[in-house]
């Protein structure tokens, strides 16, 4: 399955998750981009583009203003693929309180091993 993990700027919390669960899960291929191309720009980081979208199988934003965002700019045709996480922009990447949100978290665990 393709998994693509979404933030604001994919600095902390998206570049976790895939880099975390490309460690820990192989069965699945995974990306991370974020939805503000002002912070992408400003990081350096990847910008989530329609590709990416299309690409997924399953999108996990961090918080609902990401579905927000990406309903914005493409309506509904990427929305039932979309599930929120509801992890806030309070964690450096690889915090362990970050991975153990990720971990814990239901929605999730099906990538755990």
């Amino acid at each position: 399955m393709n998994i693509l993990f979404l933030c604001t700027a994919n600095l902390h919390r998206s570049r976790t998750a895939e880099d975390f669960y490309r460690k820990v899960n192989s069965k699945h291929e995974y990306k991370s981009a974020g939805l503000s191309q002002k912070y992408c720009q400003r990081y350096g980081t990847t910008l989530c583009t329609i590709e990416l979208l299309k690409w997924a199988e399953k999108v996990f934003v961090m918080e609902e203003t990401h579905v927000q965002r990406i309903a914005e700019h493409t309506g509904a045709s990427y929305l039932s693929m979309i599930e929120v996480l509801e992890i806030e922009d309070v964690y450096q990447y690889m915090q362990p309180e970050l991975i153990a949100a990720l971990t814990s978290h239901e929605k999730l665990r099906f990538l755990n091993i």
